[in-house]
């Protein structure tokens, strides 16, 4: 059993020194986890980012039951993306492709909205397996290089995050057609990353069409919902659930 112990410093101070020390094991932030293998970062999920699966899926590169069946039999193995390959569902070039995609997204998400929350896992192994292993420095400096575009575009981070609704008179009227099937999903609802999975594409095009969207004032983020009092409370009101605990509970699970 390894424990899931604090660790000190920002998420690229420490994936920097664990890239020093050639270390494997799961780095988790408040909102992603980066999957290392001899300091080499080999798969990020963020909860901010569609996973492999949904890319592969909703794209129409995999077929559903094809993905599940690999995860099936090669997951216990952490071998799901070599069976995609072996079993002929996916070209080896072609998963490449798609998981750095997914990595890239997943990074960026893991890292832009960051919080001080850390823990390392020890030999922590994903399920998905070694597809192509990225040196931490070009992590880094891709998802800096992703940060700085969209802040340019449009500085506010939280279209990134929260729930968007679309501004009075906002139609895909003008729009290129990405961005106008993009504003179509907009509906006080979904996230960004729940738009990306719903259109089967990345995660970083879509947040490129949403802050365009945000600086061309068609689009904003919902505001928070009121809060809900409590039957029979006297007026209490349930809080929003606590992001860091629950990821802390979360890594507990994991590390047993």
């Amino acid at each position: 059993m390894t424990t899931a112990a604090p660790a000190d410093g920002t998420a690229p101070e420490l994936l920097g020194t664990l890239a020093a020390d050639h270390a494997t094991g799961a780095l988790s932030t408040e909102s992603g986890i980066f999957y290392l293998s001899a300091g080499r970062v080999l798969h990020v999920e963020s909860p901010y980012s569609p996973d492999l699966g949904d890319l592969l899926t909703r794209s129409g590169a995999v077929a559903p039951s094809g993905w599940w069946e690999a995860v099936e039999r090669a997951g216990a193995r952490h071998r799901v993306g070599r069976h995609l390959v072996d079993s002929g569902r996916l070209t080896a070039g072609a998963l490449e492709l798609c998981h750095l995609g997914a990595l890239f997204d997943a990074a960026y998400c893991a890292l832009a909205h960051d919080g001080a929350t850390l823990r390392f896992r020890p030999g922590a192994v994903h399920w998905l397996g070694a597809v192509r292993p990225v040196p931490v420095a070009a992590v880094l400096r891709e998802s800096w290089r992703r940060r700085d575009l969209l802040h340019r575009i449009w500085p506010d981070p939280a279209v990134d995050t929260a729930p968007l609704v679309r501004l009075p008179g906002a139609g895909p009227a003008g729009l290129p057609p990405r961005r106008g099937r993009t504003l179509a999903l907009v509906d006080g609802v979904r996230t960004a990353a729940q738009i990306a999975s719903a259109l089967g594409h990345r995660t970083f095009h879509t947040l490129v069409e949403l802050r365009r969207l945000a600086a061309d004032g068609l689009v904003t983020p919902a505001p928070p919902p009121p809060a809900v009092s409590a039957p029979g409370a006297g007026g209490a009101t349930w809080d929003e659930p606590d992001t860091a605990l629950l990821r802390r509970l979360l890594d507990a699970l994991e590390a047993l």
